[in-house]
Protein backbone atom coordinates (compact mmCIF):
# COMPACT_ATOMS: atom_id res chain seq x y z
CA UNK A 1 0.00 0.00 0.00
CA UNK A 2 1.30 3.46 -0.90
CA UNK A 3 2.23 5.74 1.97
CA UNK A 4 1.75 9.47 1.80
CA UNK A 5 4.75 11.20 3.35
CA UNK A 6 4.99 14.66 4.81
CA UNK A 7 5.94 17.15 2.11
CA UNK A 8 7.87 20.33 2.74
CA UNK A 9 7.52 22.75 -0.16
CA UNK A 10 9.95 25.57 -0.80
CA UNK A 11 11.27 27.99 -3.38
CA UNK A 12 14.78 29.02 -4.31
CA UNK A 13 15.67 32.21 -6.09
CA UNK A 14 18.30 31.78 -8.84
CA UNK A 15 19.62 34.56 -11.09
CA UNK A 16 16.85 34.35 -13.71
CA UNK A 17 14.06 32.33 -12.07
CA UNK A 18 12.34 31.19 -8.90
CA UNK A 19 12.46 27.41 -8.54
CA UNK A 20 9.76 25.39 -6.78
CA UNK A 21 10.76 22.20 -4.97
CA UNK A 22 9.42 19.59 -2.54
CA UNK A 23 11.25 17.51 0.05
CA UNK A 24 10.08 14.26 1.67
CA UNK A 25 11.55 11.78 4.10
CA UNK A 26 14.90 11.47 5.81
CA UNK A 27 18.13 9.73 4.84
CA UNK A 28 20.46 9.79 1.81
CA UNK A 29 19.40 12.36 -0.78
CA UNK A 30 17.66 11.18 -3.95
CA UNK A 31 16.56 13.65 -6.62
CA UNK A 32 13.75 12.77 -9.05
CA UNK A 33 13.48 15.06 -12.05
CA UNK A 34 11.75 15.25 -15.41
CA UNK A 35 11.38 17.73 -18.25
CA UNK A 36 8.73 18.85 -18.86
CA UNK A 37 7.08 16.71 -16.15
CA UNK A 38 6.97 18.52 -12.84
CA UNK A 39 7.16 17.37 -9.21
CA UNK A 40 3.53 16.23 -9.22
CA UNK A 41 4.26 13.29 -11.51
CA UNK A 42 7.03 11.96 -9.26
CA UNK A 43 5.08 12.24 -6.00
CA UNK A 44 3.97 8.55 -5.81
CA UNK A 45 7.52 7.23 -6.33
CA UNK A 46 8.87 9.90 -3.97
CA UNK A 47 6.46 8.72 -1.25
CA UNK A 48 7.69 5.15 -1.65
CA UNK A 49 11.36 6.14 -1.42
CA UNK A 50 10.84 8.59 1.44
CA UNK A 51 10.63 5.77 3.99
CA UNK A 52 14.44 5.75 4.13
CA UNK A 53 15.62 8.56 1.84
CA UNK A 54 15.34 12.31 1.65
CA UNK A 55 13.64 12.83 -1.72
CA UNK A 56 13.85 16.09 -3.65
CA UNK A 57 11.43 16.76 -6.50
CA UNK A 58 11.12 19.98 -8.43
CA UNK A 59 9.31 21.73 -11.24
CA UNK A 60 11.89 22.39 -13.96
CA UNK A 61 12.45 26.01 -14.92
CA UNK A 62 9.57 27.56 -16.83
CA UNK A 63 7.18 24.77 -15.85
CA UNK A 64 4.22 25.13 -13.48
CA UNK A 65 5.46 26.71 -10.22
CA UNK A 66 9.08 27.38 -11.30
CA UNK A 67 8.74 30.80 -12.86
CA UNK A 68 11.20 32.42 -15.24
CA UNK A 69 11.87 36.15 -15.27
CA UNK A 70 11.65 35.87 -19.06
CA UNK A 71 9.02 33.23 -19.89
CA UNK A 72 10.18 33.11 -23.52
CA UNK A 73 13.74 32.12 -22.69
CA UNK A 74 14.77 28.63 -23.83
CA UNK A 75 15.52 25.95 -21.23
CA UNK A 76 18.79 24.16 -21.93
CA UNK A 77 20.07 21.04 -20.17
CA UNK A 78 22.97 23.07 -18.76
CA UNK A 79 20.58 25.63 -17.24
CA UNK A 80 18.46 22.93 -15.67
CA UNK A 81 21.60 21.18 -14.38
CA UNK A 82 22.73 24.44 -12.78
CA UNK A 83 19.30 24.67 -11.12
CA UNK A 84 19.63 21.15 -9.71
CA UNK A 85 23.13 21.90 -8.44
CA UNK A 86 21.82 25.00 -6.65
CA UNK A 87 18.91 23.07 -5.14
CA UNK A 88 21.19 20.28 -3.88
CA UNK A 89 23.57 22.86 -2.40
CA UNK A 90 20.61 24.69 -0.84
CA UNK A 91 19.50 21.54 0.98
CA UNK A 92 23.12 20.85 2.05
CA UNK A 93 22.51 17.10 1.89
CA UNK A 94 24.55 16.17 -1.16
CA UNK A 95 26.09 14.66 -3.07
CA UNK A 96 22.88 13.08 -4.31
CA UNK A 97 21.68 10.18 -6.36
CA UNK A 98 19.72 11.67 -9.28
CA UNK A 99 17.07 9.89 -11.33
CA UNK A 100 16.23 11.87 -14.43
CA UNK A 101 13.63 10.65 -16.88
CA UNK A 102 13.08 11.74 -20.48
CA UNK A 103 14.19 15.39 -20.72
CA UNK A 104 15.12 15.10 -17.06
CA UNK A 105 17.61 12.39 -17.99
CA UNK A 106 19.34 14.91 -20.24
CA UNK A 107 19.36 17.35 -17.29
CA UNK A 108 20.92 14.70 -15.06
CA UNK A 109 23.64 13.91 -17.59
CA UNK A 110 24.45 17.62 -17.87
CA UNK A 111 24.65 17.72 -14.06
CA UNK A 112 27.22 14.90 -14.08
CA UNK A 113 29.30 16.85 -16.59
CA UNK A 114 28.97 20.33 -15.10
CA UNK A 115 28.62 19.60 -11.39
CA UNK A 116 30.04 16.15 -10.58
CA UNK A 117 30.49 17.16 -6.96
CA UNK A 118 26.69 17.40 -6.57
CA UNK A 119 25.80 13.87 -7.76
CA UNK A 120 27.54 10.62 -6.86
CA UNK A 121 25.13 8.69 -9.11
CA UNK A 122 23.08 9.68 -12.15
CA UNK A 123 20.42 7.36 -13.51
CA UNK A 124 19.45 8.58 -16.98
CA UNK A 125 16.11 6.93 -17.75
CA UNK A 126 15.27 7.06 -21.47
CA UNK A 127 16.96 10.32 -22.56
CA UNK A 128 15.62 11.65 -25.91
CA UNK A 129 19.06 12.18 -27.43
CA UNK A 130 18.66 12.50 -31.19
CA UNK A 131 22.39 13.05 -31.54
CA UNK A 132 23.03 9.51 -30.34
CA UNK A 133 20.99 7.99 -33.16
CA UNK A 134 22.12 6.97 -36.63
CA UNK A 135 20.01 9.61 -38.39
CA UNK A 136 20.18 12.70 -36.16
CA UNK A 137 19.45 15.22 -38.91
CA UNK A 138 16.23 13.43 -39.84
CA UNK A 139 15.27 13.37 -36.15
CA UNK A 140 16.04 17.07 -35.79
CA UNK A 141 13.92 17.83 -38.86
CA UNK A 142 11.05 15.88 -37.33
CA UNK A 143 11.31 17.94 -34.13
CA UNK A 144 11.29 21.17 -36.16
CA UNK A 145 8.17 19.96 -37.98
CA UNK A 146 6.48 19.22 -34.64
CA UNK A 147 7.32 22.70 -33.36
CA UNK A 148 6.11 24.33 -36.58
CA UNK A 149 2.85 22.38 -36.39
CA UNK A 150 2.31 23.47 -32.79
CA UNK A 151 3.12 27.09 -33.68
CA UNK A 152 0.53 26.97 -36.47
CA UNK A 153 -2.18 26.31 -33.89
CA UNK A 154 -2.65 22.64 -34.76
CA UNK A 155 -2.00 21.36 -31.25
CA UNK A 156 -3.58 17.92 -31.73
CA UNK A 157 -1.56 17.50 -34.93
CA UNK A 158 1.64 18.41 -33.07
CA UNK A 159 0.95 15.77 -30.44
CA UNK A 160 0.23 13.13 -33.06
CA UNK A 161 3.54 13.93 -34.79
CA UNK A 162 5.30 13.85 -31.41
CA UNK A 163 4.09 10.34 -30.62
CA UNK A 164 4.78 9.10 -34.16
CA UNK A 165 8.34 10.48 -34.05
CA UNK A 166 8.93 8.88 -30.65
CA UNK A 167 7.43 5.60 -31.93
CA UNK A 168 5.14 5.56 -28.90
CA UNK A 169 1.60 4.24 -29.50
CA UNK A 170 -0.82 7.13 -29.74
CA UNK A 171 -2.85 7.40 -26.53
CA UNK A 172 -6.57 6.78 -26.83
CA UNK A 173 -7.47 10.00 -24.98
CA UNK A 174 -10.67 8.28 -23.82
CA UNK A 175 -11.65 7.52 -27.39
CA UNK A 176 -11.54 11.16 -28.48
CA UNK A 177 -8.56 10.64 -30.78
CA UNK A 178 -6.91 13.88 -29.63
CA UNK A 179 -5.65 15.30 -26.34
CA UNK A 180 -8.32 16.91 -24.15
CA UNK A 181 -8.26 20.67 -23.77
CA UNK A 182 -5.62 21.35 -21.08
CA UNK A 183 -6.21 23.61 -18.11
CA UNK A 184 -4.26 26.91 -18.07
CA UNK A 185 -1.28 25.47 -16.17
CA UNK A 186 -1.08 22.43 -18.44
CA UNK A 187 -1.42 24.67 -21.50
CA UNK A 188 1.46 26.86 -20.34
CA UNK A 189 3.65 23.81 -19.68
CA UNK A 190 2.71 22.37 -23.06
CA UNK A 191 3.62 25.64 -24.80
CA UNK A 192 6.93 25.88 -22.95
CA UNK A 193 7.80 22.29 -23.85
CA UNK A 194 7.10 22.68 -27.55
CA UNK A 195 8.61 26.14 -28.00
CA UNK A 196 11.42 26.39 -25.45
CA UNK A 197 12.43 22.97 -24.11
CA UNK A 198 12.05 20.29 -26.78
CA UNK A 199 14.66 21.57 -29.22
CA UNK A 200 17.51 22.19 -26.69
CA UNK A 201 16.88 18.84 -24.99
CA UNK A 202 16.71 16.65 -28.10
CA UNK A 203 19.67 18.39 -29.81
CA UNK A 204 21.98 18.05 -26.81
CA UNK A 205 24.98 15.83 -27.47
CA UNK A 206 26.73 14.41 -24.43
CA UNK A 207 30.51 14.60 -24.20
CA UNK A 208 31.13 10.86 -24.07
CA UNK A 209 34.83 10.99 -23.04
CA UNK A 210 33.94 13.42 -20.25
CA UNK A 211 31.06 11.23 -19.09
CA UNK A 212 33.35 8.21 -19.04
CA UNK A 213 35.87 10.19 -16.98
CA UNK A 214 33.46 11.82 -14.52
CA UNK A 215 33.59 10.56 -10.93
CA UNK A 216 29.80 10.42 -11.02
CA UNK A 217 28.48 6.92 -11.55
CA UNK A 218 26.36 6.89 -14.72
CA UNK A 219 23.56 4.36 -15.16
CA UNK A 220 21.47 4.44 -18.34
CA UNK A 221 17.94 3.09 -17.90
CA UNK A 222 15.35 1.86 -20.39
CA UNK A 223 11.83 0.54 -19.95
CA UNK A 224 11.13 -3.10 -20.73
CA UNK A 225 8.05 -2.03 -22.69
CA UNK A 226 9.88 0.69 -24.66
CA UNK A 227 11.68 -1.55 -27.14
CA UNK A 228 12.16 0.18 -30.48
CA UNK A 229 10.99 3.56 -29.29
CA UNK A 230 13.18 6.62 -29.87
CA UNK A 231 14.24 6.94 -26.24
CA UNK A 232 14.99 3.22 -26.00
CA UNK A 233 17.24 3.45 -29.06
CA UNK A 234 18.95 6.54 -27.66
CA UNK A 235 19.44 4.89 -24.27
CA UNK A 236 20.99 1.82 -25.92
CA UNK A 237 23.31 3.97 -28.02
CA UNK A 238 24.38 6.03 -25.01
CA UNK A 239 25.02 2.97 -22.88
CA UNK A 240 27.05 1.39 -25.68
CA UNK A 241 29.13 4.55 -26.05
CA UNK A 242 29.80 4.47 -22.31
CA UNK A 243 30.76 0.80 -22.44
CA UNK A 244 27.79 -0.41 -20.41
CA UNK A 245 24.39 -2.00 -20.92
CA UNK A 246 21.05 -0.27 -20.29
CA UNK A 247 19.60 -1.06 -16.89
CA UNK A 248 16.10 -2.47 -17.42
CA UNK A 249 13.16 -0.80 -15.70
CA UNK A 250 9.63 -2.19 -15.66
CA UNK A 251 7.06 -0.57 -17.90
CA UNK A 252 7.46 2.07 -20.55
CA UNK A 253 8.60 5.65 -20.92
CA UNK A 254 6.56 7.01 -18.02
CA UNK A 255 6.44 3.89 -15.84
CA UNK A 256 7.12 6.02 -12.75
CA UNK A 257 3.67 7.53 -13.38
CA UNK A 258 1.87 4.43 -14.64
CA UNK A 259 3.29 1.95 -12.13
CA UNK A 260 5.16 3.64 -9.27
CA UNK A 261 4.90 0.50 -7.12
CA UNK A 262 6.78 -1.45 -9.81
CA UNK A 263 9.22 1.33 -10.67
CA UNK A 264 10.35 2.18 -7.13
CA UNK A 265 11.84 -1.24 -6.21
CA UNK A 266 13.95 -1.29 -9.37
CA UNK A 267 15.18 2.23 -8.67
CA UNK A 268 15.89 1.30 -5.07
CA UNK A 269 17.89 -1.76 -6.20
CA UNK A 270 20.10 0.43 -8.38
CA UNK A 271 20.57 2.95 -5.57
CA UNK A 272 21.67 0.15 -3.25
CA UNK A 273 23.99 -1.58 -5.74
Amino acid sequence: MNRTSTVTAGSLRVPDATLYYEVRGQGPLVVLVGAPMDATFFAPVADLLATDHTVLTTDPRGVNRSVLDDPDRDSTPEMRADDLARLIAHLDLGPAAVLGSSGGAVTALALALGHPDRAHTVIAHEPPLNEMLENPQERHAAVEDIITTYNSGDIPGAWVKFFVNANIPLPDFDGAGAPPEPDPVQAATERFWFLHEMRPSTRWRPDIPALRATPTRIVVGAGEDSAGQLCDLAASALASALGTEPAPFPGGHIAFVDDPAGFAPRLRAILES
